[in-house]
């Protein structure tokens, strides 16, 4: 099978798009995820199209399809909340993240179904389902993938039950679907190591079609935790071979896969300076070969 793999990487100045690119190519992968601006907050540069239309070229030379490279919505998007100005953000910011993935021509945009801060989870889920029929108000070709989460604090999203239930109450269904996050999944109480079961399930209750992509990452929790804490692959409560089933799952072919792990540090415990693992992490994959030797290899070649 054709293993579309890749990871997050970085979006800003002073190449946007190309420079997005370009990382995804030095680590080996075949798509790659992105933030159009910082999760944490509102800032976005006006979107250069000569850079864009550079980064469309260098990403086709380099077997890259736009149709599987992922925009990830920022976390201030909170359609579940109770407040009103806060709900009414989030739609027309959500809307501006459409129209931007529309000018980069990203058909994909990922986004967490938000937390309903006390209010409990049905009136949550309520006030995401009125958010997205706001939101989807107008004929787009950007799906809006609906990640599951784990549970942590107030997370709707954290089942495929309510996950249906989303999908099933927005009028233009069509243009949702689900990304399914392996930590989340563990995390959120769902035994990863069965993953066909997991399909069945979502293929039963939304249809497998639905599934556009696959965040690969490993976790430091127990299944069930509820806690949200991604790990590197193979070095997680999650391990190397269940990953490896997932990736090569014959099920999720053509799906992207994306890696979310952390960052390596220079030194182990040390904060200021840290590497991204996802070159090497990409080469095991690709091998089907755990490397126990994955952090000293990523600061020897980043330099220790």
């Amino acid at each position: 099978m054709d293993l579309i793999i890749g990871s997050h990487v970085s979006y800003g100045k002073p190449e946007q798009l190309l420079g997005s690119v370009k990382e995804a190519i030095s680590y080996g992968a075949t798509t790659f995820m992105f933030y159009t601006g910082a999760p944490q907050n509102t800032t976005r540069l006006d979107i250069d199209n000569e850079l864009t239309n550079e980064a469309r070229k260098l990403a086709k030379n380099n077997g890259i399809d736009f149709s599987n490279v992922v925009v990830h919505a920022p976390y201030i998007i909170n359609l579940a909340s109770g407040d009103e100005q806060k709900h009414e953000f989030a739609v027309r910011f959500l809307k501006e993240e459409i129209k931007r993935c529309e000018k980069l021509h990203i058909k994909k945009l990922v986004l967490h179904p938000g937390s309903h801060v006390g209010l409990g989870t049905d009136v949550g889920i309520k006030n995401i389902v009125n958010g997205l029929n706001k939101v989807l108000d107008r004929d787009s070709d950007v799906i809006i993938l609906l990640e599951t989460m784990a549970g942590k604090g107030s997370e709707c999203g954290k089942s495929i039950d309510e996950l249906k239930t989303i999908i099933d109450n927005v009028e233009k269904s069509d243009r949702l679907g689900l990304c399914l996050d392996t930590c989340h999944l563990n995390d959120g109480g769902y035994d990863v190591g069965d993953f066909d079961k997991i399909l069945d399930e979502v293929d039963k209750k939304i249809g497998l079609d639905s599934v556009g992509c696959i965040h690969i990452n490993d976790s430091k929790n127990v299944m069930g935790s509820g806690k949200d804490r991604h790990e590197n692959i193979g070095y997680g409560t999650i391990g190397f071979d269940k990953l490896i089933n997932i990736i090569y799952n014959k099920r999720l072919e053509g799906i992207p896969k994306i890696l979310e792990t952390p960052y390596v540090s220079k030194i182990d415990g040390e904060k200021d300076r840290s590497y991204p693992p996802y070159k090497f992490e990409i080469d095991m994959i690709k091998d089907r070969k755990f490397n126990n030797k994955l952090m000293e290899d990523i600061r020897i070649y980043y330099g220790k």
